[in-house]
This record gives structure tokens, sequence and C-alpha cells, in this order.
């Protein structure tokens, strides 16, 4: 445990930040608010939720603070929400995934300002999906950074970067909980490692004459791509893209939002696909025509319209991509049914696959 027993206002909304939340309670952090989103409306029914970081401060019996935005007009004690934050006399803000931008009068009020984690690497991925992007775009590694926050989009100095590879099976899910998990050891590690009575304030004003944070390594900007939040508009599939790019999107938005495309106007989730070997090629799979796929079918594209379906033995589901490969289908879902196999859904629908069938847009 550090030194000097820091008081804490913690900001964030989502899972991930409701388990940083509580590994800084279980680590003995004194931790005197939480800000997070407003509860929303959810589900079918639109019932009203609480969110995981407003529950857990709730368990904990922490105050919990949910303005719409920093600039709005005083509350009912008649204070505005930066006056509200002043009067918790909070040593340090930590913020992960809150889900909204922080104004520099925010960053000014805490002693020791922000300290942010982010799901990334820096400068890498800056923005609000650093998880998905990391993987859309064939990422080999990725991993946590404890950042000093600024007035800029995670453009603030470095504190401590913890890496972690990034498989080739690895999804947004997946890779979001192994991050969760290293993003509460991670700010464990550093509360822990700093000297906070001889540490410097952080505020914006306590920055030296060149306008940098007296703490951390700075950032370069040239090495940064924004990260820009998910949709689900993005998460239809465009079977004209590369098997590659394809088969990469379907890790990167399980399990949100989640891959998708049409059959004969039925919308199909896809969960899960794998990219050919040259291994399948060679054990004799068939075109439609009955001539044998070549070990060459991997390296050199097919004929087949983009989206072209082909079952094979009511087991195996292969879509025609836009460089000629055949992507392969492990898991989907229509609307109204469960995520399920390919046997699994070809044994209740294989009528929707005849010889023509084709996914589109």
């Amino acid at each position: 445990m550090s030194q000097m027993r820091l008081k804490i206002a913690f900001a964030g909304t989502p899972d991930i930040a409701a388990d940083v939340l509580s590994s800084l309670l279980e680590a003995g952090h004194e931790v005197v608010v939480c800000y997070c989103q407003p509860d929303r409306k959810v589900g079918r029914g639109k019932k009203i939720t609480i969110g995981p970081v407003k529950q857990v401060a709730l368990d904990n019996n922490i105050p919990v603070e949910q303005p719409l935005k920093f600039d709005q007009s005083t509350n009912e004690l008649e204070l505005t929400p930066v006056q509200q934050l002043a009067s918790y006399n909070a040593d340090l803000m930590i913020v992960i995934a809150y889900g909204l931008l922080l104004p520099l009068s925010v960053l000014d009020t805490p002693r020791f300002g922000c300290i942010n984690i982010h799901a990334s690497l820096l400068p890498r991925w800056r923005g609000a999906a650093p998880i998905q992007r990391a993987i859309e775009s064939g990422d080999s590694q990725t991993g946590i950074t404890i950042m000093q926050m600024n007035k800029g989009l995670d453009t603030g100095n470095m504190l401590l970067k913890k890496t972690l590879p990034i498989s080739s099976e690895e999804t947004g899910s997946s890779l979001h909980d192994k991050l969760s998990i290293l993003g509460s050891e991670s700010i464990i590690q550093y509360m822990d490692s700093v000297n906070w009575h001889s540490e410097p304030n952080r505020r914006s004003s306590d920055y030296d004459a060149d306008g940098e944070c007296l703490v951390g390594e700075h950032q370069n900007n040239e090495l940064s791509n924004y990260a820009k939040k998910l949709s689900k508009s993005e998460a239809l599939v465009d079977w004209a893209l590369r098997a590659s790019e394809i088969e990469k999107k379907i890790r990167a938005f399980n399990s949100w939002p989640v891959s998708y495309t049409y059959l004969n106007k039925q919308r199909i989730r896809l969960w899960k696909a794998k990219l050919p070997s040259e291994l399948e090629f060679s054990n004799g799979a068939k075109r439609t025509n009955g001539t044998s796929f070549s070990k060459h079918t991997l390296k050199e594209p097919t004929d087949l319209a983009f989206g072209k379906i082909i079952v094979e033995d009511k087991q195996t589901i292969k879509v025609s991509c836009g460089d000629g490969i055949l992507i392969e289908i492990l898991e989907l879902q229509a609307d109204g049914s469960k995520r399920m196999s390919v046997s699994e859904f070809l044994n209740g629908k294989s009528h929707w696959f005849d010889s023509d069938a084709q996914f589109s847009e």
C-alpha cells in the first residue's frame, strides 16, 4: 500500500469499470464518491436499470453522482457538478470507461488531477472502442495504459503500461475480460508504487513552462489512431471485403454489436467464423458444380459471387468473399432464436439454403 491514504473519486459505468472499482475497494483504497452515467432504459420492456458501477457503489455505501454533463445548472443543494465534486475533497479521480468527456475544471479539482485506465497501448488507439479496433485491425498485441488525463482525447502522459498478446481467436468479449483483469492489476500496482507524500500536484496549472505534465512519458501523436465508437450499422457484413477482414470483424464485434447479414430478408447474426487452410482444401471439398478445390484455392480466387453460400453435408456453411476465399461460418443466430452451431442451425433451417442461396446486404 502507498504511504499516503488517498481520498479517491471514481468515474466509470460498465462492467470493466465495476471490476476495477471492486479491486480498489478490496485493496483497501478509500473511494469517497462514484460518478457514472444516468440509469438507462434497457431491454424490450424499457425497464430502468442500474449500471454495474452504481451497483458496486450502492453495495458499499459509496455516494453516487450521475450528472448528464459537468456544465449543467445547480442541483438541489445549489451546487454545480464541479462544486459537488470539490465538496468530496478528493485527492485523485480514477476514470475508466466513464462515457463523458471531463472538462478542464474537473481535471483541475482533485489535488493529483485525474488518471485514466485506458484499454490500449497508447498512443496506438485513442477513443471509445480500442479493444474492438485492435482486433479489427489485426494487431498482435494490446494492453493497459495508466494515463494522466489532460484536456485532449486520451493524449495525456503515460504513467504505466502493461502488454497483452492478441491471439488469432480473440474476440471483443474475451479480450475485454482479459483487459478488465489487467486493468485492475495495473491500477493497484501503480497506486502502490507512488510515494504520494513527495508527489507534485498534477492539476493543469502545475505543468511546466512548455505545457508538459510533470509526471509520466509524453505520447508520440504521430503514432496515434482514432478508435471510433462502435455502431450497429458497421456490423453489417460486406461480402466484397477480403475473407481475412471479414473474419477479424466478426471476432471484433463479438459480443456487441455482432456482425450480421441477410438471407431472403431474414437477418442472421454471425458469432464465429474461421479462415481456410491448405489442409482443408486438400481433402476433396467440392464446388457446387462438382469440381474439387485444389491446394491453390487459398491463394487463387474462385469465380463465385460475393456472399455465395456453399453447404456441405448439412454440417458446414462456407461463404465466398471479395478475394475469392471461402470463409467458414461456425456459429450463427437467426432473429428470434438462440445462438447455435452450424449443424444445429441447419438441422432446423436447411430449407433456407438451396443451390442459389446467397447472403446479401
